[in-house]
């Protein structure tokens, strides 16, 4: 049978390790993303656009007790000690300006972090108000940087595809003009949208335009005209 295994916060920089007196009951993990919402006209509903994942946190709290022998020393020593072992996370290092990354670890379960927040709630004290019990609320984000970011996520090309509402008396040239300023590329959205009459649309109605070139389901390229380009 193997031992009570405790959970660990271990600064990145410096590699000091602070194991915890006693493991949390619980932890909540979040995570959300953003997206904003587009409001257009003859729609029920408003087109939702993805924003950015926001990053993902933890929030736990946990006890450090001196009533006993502890790392602060013998019981009845100041908790404060302890206290600041997990607040010393939130100090500014030399080398990065910034606070340093955190691995919170406990079990299988690892969180590359930085603290946020340590609410501290002192409730146990010594005849002379010296505190020996304290609750320590714990805040942590989700630590990433462009270089984690692009080893753990393949991006493909961003698809930038408009989005067009029929007005009424519009045709698809008309479309294609005020869209790609090229009336003549307006089978790349025919096409796009399986229009087979140009200039028959109904009002209201949504179009996906393309980004020029635009290369169709048959493999035909399509491109603005290039006399336009150049005037």
């Amino acid at each position: 049978m193997t031992g009570l295994e405790r959970a660990t916060l271990t600064n990145t920089v410096t590699g000091r390790r602070t194991t915890v007196q006693f493991n949390p009951e619980e932890y909540t993990l979040n995570r959300e993303s953003s997206f904003a919402q587009l409001t257009v006209p003859g729609l029920s509903a408003p087109i939702v656009q993805f924003v950015a994942g926001n990053a993902q946190t933890v929030e736990l709290e946990l006890l450090v007790d001196t009533t006993v022998d502890s790392p602060a020393g013998g019981p009845g020593s100041d908790v404060r000690a302890l206290v600041g072992q997990v607040t010393a996370l939130m100090d500014i290092d030399p080398g990065l300006h910034a606070p340093p990354p955190v691995i919170f670890a406990w079990g299988k379960f690892t969180f590359t972090c930085v603290v946020t927040r340590v609410a501290q709630k002192y409730v146990l004290f010594r005849a002379d108000g010296t505190p020996v019990r304290a609750r320590l609320t714990v805040g942590l984000s989700e630590y990433r940087n462009a270089e984690l970011e692009a080893k753990q996520v393949k991006r493909q090309t961003v698809d930038y595809t408009k989005v067009h509402v029929v007005a009424e008396g519009e045709t698809l040239p008309l479309v294609a003009y005020r869209e790609l300023a090229d009336p003549t590329a307006w089978r790349a959205i025919a096409i796009r949208n399986g229009i087979t009459d140009p200039r028959r649309l109904a009002t209201a109605a949504v179009l996906s335009v393309p980004r020029l070139p635009y290369t169709d389901p048959s493999g035909v390229v399509h491109t603005a005209d290039a006399r336009r380009e150049e005037s």
